[in-house]
């Protein structure tokens, strides 16, 4: 799972019917920089279907690949899912010695 920051969200007019429900959502994924706050994310977003509701802002657990198709109950084409919306986020790094 990792983490990204919800920074635009995707429309279209059709969709394959086992997505019924849910929106697509851009992701800028987050690397241990941002997460401490010193830093911009390095790596390319992501389109990441969404059906909890997180909206623009919002950090969020998203999984790739095979696992982000788990959730539905036949074979659908999915590269990115959210799985969970997140409330905060205490993050300390380890200190250099």
């Amino acid at each position: 799972m990792k983490l990204g920051k919800v920074i635009g969200k995707v429309t279209l007019s059709r969709q394959v019917d086992s997505f019924t429900g849910g929106r697509w959502l851009v992701v800028q994924p987050l690397n241990r920089e941002a997460l401490a706050g010193k830093g911009q994310p390095t790596e390319s977003s992501v389109v990441c279907y969404d059906n909890l509701g997180a909206g623009a802002g919002n950090i969020i657990g998203y999984v790739e690949g095979r696992e982000a198709a788990q959730p539905f109950e036949q074979d659908t084409p999915i590269d990115a899912y959210n799985a969970l919306i997140v409330d905060t986020i205490n993050y300390m790094p380890p200190k250099k010695t």
